[in-house]
């Protein structure tokens, strides 16, 4: 078995499994943690709440997204990117359909090539942003820098192994992205599943109180 066989192989499937028991674990955890009872009558819909709570935090208001609108684009240039790319990306969907047997239409050339620049230039902002700004970098720590950091090896890895030119820069990128599936439920990674639970509670609990229009 070649190191690339292993980590695309045994070790991947060790990888995920450790990242997809993490994820449920961390967020079966934050639903177990519950909220006290409310006593006081509803005045409206907490479910009805959950969802504009979600969804209205998409964009943000006002002067809100005067000030965060640097923020708001990087924000969304790199995780759609990084979706168009994971989703849609040729490799990536032969990779998927490997496993699952699951195959869909792909991006072509150019279109890989525009997503990855709109993830690069992403997430080099929203970096950037985090050492400038001084509030910014006052609330991250070390985890904030290497889940960034580590992502953007992922994907700098994955763009060099694109052209499947020799098995050493695969055998780098799937290392990484073992790595990454490895660290992921235990760092702010994990805010791609409870961003929608934070947002949820809060849109339910103004929803209840009728709060929210």
């Amino acid at each position: 078995m070649s190191i690339l066989q292993f980590l695309e192989g045994p070790m991947f499937y060790v990888a995920f499994a450790i990242f997809a028991l993490g994820a449920v674990w961390r967020v079966a955890g934050i639903v177990r943690l519950g909220r006290k009872a409310d006593l006081a009558p509803p005045k409206g819909s907490a479910v009805a709440g959950w969802f504009k709570g979600n969804l209205r935090h998409f964009v943000p208001r006002g002067i809100f997204a005067e000030r965060a609108w640097m923020h708001l684009v990087a924000g969304y240039g790199f995780h759609l990117g990084l979706f168009v790319l994971f989703f849609f990306g040729a490799p990536h969907v032969a990779f998927i359909e490997r496993f699952t047997g699951l195959s869909w239409t792909t991006l072509p050339r150019w279109g890989f090539i525009i997503a990855a620049e709109f993830a690069f230039a992403g997430l080099i902002v929203l970096w950037v942003r985090r050492i400038s700004d001084p509030v910014m970098r006052q609330i991250s720590d070390r985890d904030d820098h290497a889940g960034s950091w580590l992502t953007f090896l992922v994907m700098l890895s994955g763009i060099m192994a694109m052209e499947q030119a020799h098995d050493s820069l695969r055998a780098i990128h799937m290392g990484l992205v073992n790595i990454w599936l490895i660290y992921f439920p235990f760092s702010r990674l994990m805010h791609a599943f409870t961003f929608a639970l934070a947002r949820g509670a809060t849109g339910a609990s103004y929803g209840r109180k009728g709060m929210i229009p």
